[in-house]
């Protein structure tokens, strides 16, 4: 029954985005954006706890092991780290996943990567540790969270179609610039004017920057409906290399009320990303 649940869960969120509630059987779960002040109290350090991978349903226990500014935790065992590896497709991974971790009977929104690096202590076939980042959690070189982790953050909360409602184009930009970089179709999906599967595309994307953004004050675009913002960027693409992209991104709105969305299917054929599909 549990496994039950968490595929539930799973669906509910990526389909819904704004309802975090799974009910089967009598059983309530809520999921909770906790700041990462109180997570660091809930999960102290040697705690375990379970990890799901939101997209997968797929669930391994692990313990955090240190961690200050996110948590550092590493897999209990052997079986623990190869359904994670089972997540990421059999191959570690910096990229960014959705997931939620739960402890006795909470339910936590979180972010993870799939990269074993530093040390490890646990007899557990995992060669170091990995990170869990939460609401307001930082990386070990910035005060700030890092964009990709929170928009796994707010996925996993259900609440990736409120942030995207309210932001501003600059913010929409930055956030389909991850989506991009995590090959995430939900983010892509949410952002782009256009609704389609992404997945076979963003696959062949191993690594996106933003180099350079023109930035206008948010105060002056207030009445717009249409966007033309000048970009530059770098993008990795699986086995055929680099590409540099000097161009504009359109973005739409229908009303000032409504959110802004990325013309996607303007941006890929401006960019040659794709020269074979599009």
């Amino acid at each position: 029954m549990k496994s039950c649940l968490a595929i539930l869960l799973s669906i509910i969120i990526l389909s819904n985005g704004a309802i975090t509630f799974a009910k089967e059987d009598g059983v309530g779960i809520q999921i909770e954006m906790l700041e990462w002040d109180k997570v660091n109290q809930v999960l102290p350090k040697y705690s375990k706890f379970t990890v799901m991978d939101v997209e997968t349903g797929k669930k391994f226990k692990v313990q955090r092991r240190a961690g200050s500014n996110h948590a550092d935790v590493q897999p209990l065992t052997s079986k623990d780290t190869k359904i994670m590896k089972e997540i990421y497709s059999g191959k570690w991974s910096w990229k960014r996943r959705a997931i939620i971790v739960i402890h006795h009977n909470q339910w936590i929104a979180g972010s993870m990567h799939g990269m074993p690096h530093g040390a490890g202590a646990l007899e557990n076939n995992f060669p170091g540790h990995f990170c869990i980042h939460f609401y307001g959690s930082t990386t070990h070189r910035t005060n700030f969270m890092d964009l990709s982790h929170k928009l796994m953050i707010l996925k996993s909360a259900g609440k990736l179609q409120s942030y995207v409602n309210k932001a501003d184009p600059f913010e929409i930009i930055r956030a389909y610039v991850a989506g991009l970089k995590q090959q995430d179709n939900r983010i892509i999906s949410a952002i782009s004017l256009q609704q389609r599967k992404w997945k076979q595309d963003l696959q062949t994307i191993e690594n996106i920057h933003l180099n350079r953004m023109a930035v206008l004050p948010v105060e002056d675009l207030s009445g717009e409906l249409s966007l033309e913002v000048p970009v530059e960027f770098d993008i990795q693409i699986e086995n055929y290399g680099r590409v540099f992209y000097k161009g504009n991104i359109y973005l739409i709105r229908f009303s000032p009320a409504d959110a802004w969305k990325v013309d996607h299917i303007q941006f890929l054929k401006d960019s040659k990303i794709f020269k074979d599909k599009h």
